[in-house]
């Protein structure tokens, strides 16, 4: 299965508000669309992930995941913040691209760790983060990752 399929122009957001990590894992979280609870528990998960070490993975980019009841199959999300959050990345930069990946802890496709996987090449490629930060819509997105993901 290739990245494009699993991400939906409703899950990709480029103009994230956050200011902060928390902040911005609560947005990230509420562009899934759950309700209230679900959304809370999500961020907690996603926080105790982040406290054993950031899921920032260097240029600008990071790829907070976790797995949670709160969702019955693979969930993805792709967000955008221009001016970049301190997010303890591991080359200290500012991270201004953020893909969630959140799967439920018994999964049938056993997904989870490929597409962890093919986000991290996606985005090793040189042009990727450029190329992110250049977007001015979902559309685009998709079509960047129909362009350079496998």
């Amino acid at each position: 299965m290739r990245l494009r399929e699993l991400f939906t122009a409703d899950v990709v957001k480029l103009d994230l508000e956050s200011e902060s990590k928390d902040d911005l894992l609560k947005e990230l979280v509420s562009v899934l669309d759950l309700d209230e609870k679900s959304e809370a528990i999500l961020f907690k998960t996603l926080k105790r992930r982040e406290n054993l070490g950031s899921t920032g993975i260097g240029k600008g980019i990071a790829i907070p995941h976790c797995r949670s009841l709160v969702v019955n199959r693979l969930r993805l999300a792709y967000g955008r913040k221009p001016g970049g959050v301190d997010f303890k990345a591991i080359d200290g930069d500012p991270v201004r691209n953020f893909f969630l990946i959140v799967a439920p802890p018994l999964e049938v496709s056993n997904q989870y760790l490929p597409v962890l996987g093919k986000i991290a090449q996606f985005a090793k490629d040189e042009a990727v983060p450029g190329a992110l930060l250049e977007l001015e819509s979902p559309e685009d997105f998709l079509a960047l990752l129909d362009e350079k993901a496998s």
